[in-house]
């Protein structure tokens, strides 16, 4: 009965241990300055895309406007299509020599120009939710975050298993 729960135990630490282990897609550990600026623009607007520190030239890819070459340590410019979704937040793929850096773009939330119609009257939008995204909380993990959390998962194993061990050795009549 005893190793049936060490087992158990030591399974969910193993469980807990993988379900917090980043994964690579979400990682940016790219040595290169890519930059979006703006990184809020409308719909039709333009975009200066910069890869500073590329040995070679950069390959940025978007689902918001068509793929643009960067030159070795320059900057292009990329016109975002009219048909993007006000308020929506768009992937931005840049490809240095295989190494891949992601930033996100977001669509504003009106037209770049204003209309006679939009001059003239007030509109009220719908109330909406909070945009919370990630922020500021999450800017990539070096090898001492990771080595930092594997550590506070194999404690709490460890001390699951004691504990366990404990409670079953007091039992015993």
């Amino acid at each position: 009965m005893r190793a049936i729960r060490a087992a158990s135990a030591a399974l969910l630490g193993a469980a807990a241990l993988a379900l917090t282990a980043p994964t690579a897609a979400a990682v940016n550990n790219t040595p290169y300055d890519f930059n979006v600026t703006p990184s809020t623009v409308a719909a039709g607007g333009r975009v200066t895309l910069t890869a500073g520190g590329c040995p070679s030239t950069t390959t940025v890819t978007s689902g918001v406007f068509d793929t643009v070459t960067i030159p070795r340590n320059g900057a292009a410019t990329a016109t975002v299509d009219w048909d993007a979704r006000p308020g929506a937040v768009y992937s931005v793929q840049f490809n240095c020599v295989g190494r891949i850096g992601t930033l996100d773009l977001t669509i504003a939330g009106g037209t770049s120009s204003p209309t006679a119609s939009s001059t003239r009257t007030a509109t009220t939008a719908p109330p909406q939710g909070v945009r919370g995204g990630v922020g500021g909380s999450f800017d990539g993990m070096n090898t001492a975050e990771i080595a930092a959390g594997g550590a506070l998962v194999a404690a709490a194993a460890t001390a699951t298993v004691l504990v366990v061990r404990r409670r079953s050795t007091d039992r015993q009549h």
